[in-house]
C-alpha cells in the first residue's frame, strides 16, 4: 500500500510537471515537484494551476461582478492609493488590471504600457494584460502584435481567454477566417459560453448559417438552464447576440 501512495503521488507531480513545461513555467517547479511528490503537487496546484483553471476564472469574474455592483470604483482606489503609496512594479500591475476590470481601457493602457517597459516586461500576464487593454481600447493591431507572440512562445498559457482574445484582435484587424479559426478552437476545447457566443457571431457575419445555428442552439439550452446570477455575469455578451439575431431576423 505505502508503494501504491507514492506511485499516485508520482503520477499527480508528473501531471503537474507536463502542465509546467507546456505552459513555460520555470524549471525549479520540477525540481519542487519531485522531490516533493505530494507537498510540491499541492503548492504547485495552490500557485499555479488553480488560478489559471475554468473554475477560478468563473470564479473571479463573479467576485470582481458583485465587487463592482456593490462599489463601482472601490478596487481602482484601493489599487491607486496602493501604487501611490508604494509605486512598485506589482502595485502598477495590480492598477492597470484594476483599471480594465473598470471600463477605463484608456487609463489601463497608460499604465501596462509603462509595465512593458519595467521589470515585468517579459512577464506573460503582463503581456496579457496589456493586450487585452488595448483590444477594450480600439487597438486590434496593437493587441495582436502581443498576443500572437505570446501564444507562439507560450502555446498552453490561458488557453481559453488566448484564443477568444486572438479571435477578437483578428476580428478588429479584418482577419475573418482566423479570428473563426481562433473561437473555433475555444470551442472545440472548452465548450465555454463566452466562445460559444463569439463562434456565433462571427458565423452570422461570415454568412456561415448551419455553423451559426449550431452554435445559436447550444447557447439558448444553456441560457435555459442558467441562474439569474450567471446570465447577469454575461450581460453584456448576451446583448451583443440578441442584437445580432434581431438583424438577422428583422
Amino acid at each position: 500500500m505505502p508503494y501504491l501512495g507514492l506511485g499516485l503521488h508520482f503520477l499527480v507531480a508528473l501531471f503537474f510537471a507536463v502542465h509546467a513545461v507546456r505552459t513555460g513555467r520555470q524549471m525549479y517547479w520540477l525540481l519542487i515537484l519531485f522531490s516533493f511528490p505530494l507537498l510540491g503537487s499541492i503548492v504547485y496546484f495552490a500557485a499555479v494551476f488553480l488560478p489559471h483553471s475554468q473554475i477560478e476564472r468563473q470564479a473571479r469574474l463573479a467576485g470582481r461582478a458583485i465587487g463592482r455592483s456593490l462599489d463601482p470604483g472601490r478596487e481602482v482606489r484601493e489599487a491607486q492609493s496602493d501604487f501611490d503609496l508604494t509605486p512598485t512594479a506589482y502595485n502598477q500591475m495590480r492598477l492597470a488590471g484594476a483599471l480594465l476590470d473598470n471600463g477605463q481601457s484608456a487609463e489601463a493602457v497608460a499604465q501596462y504600457d509603462a509595465c512593458l517597459r519595467g521589470p515585468f516586461a517579459g512577464d506573460p500576464e503582463v503581456i496579457f494584460g496589456a493586450a487585452r487593454a488595448k483590444l477594450a481600447n480600439g487597438q486590434p493591431e496593437a493587441a495582436l502584435a502581443l498576443l500572437a507572440p505570446l501564444q507562439a512562445k507560450q502555446p498552453g498559457f490561458r488557453s481559453e481567454e488566448m484564443a477568444l482574445e486572438l479571435g477578437r484582435a483578428y476580428a478588429g484587424t479584418g482577419r475573418a477566417e482566423e479570428a473563426g479559426a481562433q473561437f473555433e478552437t475555444a470551442v472545440e476545447k472548452f465548450g465555454g459560453i463566452e466562445g460559444r457566443v463569439e463562434l456565433a457571431l462571427w458565423a452570422l457575419g461570415s454568412g456561415r448559417q448551419a455553423l451559426a445555428e449550431r452554435e445559436l442552439q447550444e447557447i439558448a439550452h444553456a441560457r435555459k438552464h442558467m441562474t439569474k446570477h450567471t446570465r447577469t455575469l454575461h450581460q453584456g455578451l448576451f446583448k451583443r447576440l440578441d442584437a445580432a439575431t434581431a438583424g438577422k431576423h428583422g
